[in-house]
């Protein structure tokens, strides 16, 4: 089971660098940080861009996978997304992964002063979102007129370094969210205390199964840290990541260790599960 990890952008650079830098040391397999304006009850304190948060982490490791967990439609358009991302995934040299989600209501979802959507219309946005993305990423010119999104000539010269794009790791727990997770994502991400649950494994296997995917070519990665508490200590580390792997999840997420709340925990929990994160990520 390959462990990764979210790190915040909700410090300064000058002090997040050695949280990307100690991470690949560490020996996590990925590393992530979410793609918000703002965030829950931490929108009164610091809160970095994820896209320059993760060049300059390109720009500070050498062998760390990086990502986005998740970005949405709620302030992104496919067109300039898609420019952003194949420029991540050049500096970082083939190391992005996509994390892609509808995103939810909230500080996101009416900063740019739209009207939260209905949960019908986000589905909507996200499904024609990440369609398109999808070519953009693809193909070296794209022409869309569609009912939500356009593009007229959008380039992506000279392409991704990852052949055919960087992989999209999709959230989605609905019946349409996982079939676009089945049609698009090469992993499907779930929130443990939600959607990280055998009940919506199973459900996943049968979407695969209607649309003639191999269930074991998608990665299932549980996001953990919202109900469970795997960084509270060495043991619960381990019995976390080990019943999510019984489960089926073939990737845990844990979260950095912060001094508060939320996903507050003892730095010092780093050391501990060093050798278990080197076991872990070998293969």
């Amino acid at each position: 089971m390959k462990i990764g990890v979210v790190i915040l952008p909700d410090d300064r650079w000058d002090v997040t660098r050695e949280r990307w830098v100690r991470a690949e040391a560490l020996g996590f397999a990925h590393a992530w940080t979410y793609d918000h304006l703002t965030w829950r009850d931490m929108r009164d304190g610091p809160w970095f861009g994820a896209m320059p948060t993760l060049t300059a982490a390109a720009l500070a490791t050498s062998t760390l996978r990086l990502g986005t967990l998740v970005t949405s439609p709620n302030f992104r358009h496919p067109v300039p997304l898609a420019k952003e991302l194949m420029t991540l995934d050049d500096i970082s040299g083939g190391r992005l992964q996509v994390g892609i989600g509808a995103g939810g209501d909230g500080w996101d979802a009416s900063a740019m002063g739209q009207q939260d959507w209905t949960p019908q219309e986000r589905a909507d946005h996200f499904e024609e979102f990440i369609g398109l993305l999808d070519r953009l990423l693809v193909q070296p010119e794209t022409n869309h007129a569609g009912r939500l999104y356009s593009a007229k000539d959008a380039r992506a010269l000279p392409g991704c370094v990852q052949r055919p794009r960087p992989p999209f790791i999709v959230a989605g727990a609905g019946p349409r969210g996982m079939k676009l997770v089945v049609e698009h994502g090469a992993g499907w991400v779930a929130v443990d205390g939600r959607d990280a649950t055998p009940e919506k494994l199973a459900r996943l296997h049968d979407v695969c199964a209607k649309e003639g995917r191999d269930p074991a070519s998608l990665r299932k990665m549980a996001l953990l840290g919202f109900l469970e508490t795997p960084m509270a200590s060495l043991e619960a580390f381990r019995d976390c990541v080990g019943r999510y792997g019984e489960m089926g999840f073939s990737d845990a997420i844990v979260h950095w260790p912060r001094g508060s709340e939320p996903f507050e925990a003892d730095e010092g929990i780093l050391d501990e599960i060093e050798a278990d994160l080197s076991t872990a990520n070998s293969g």
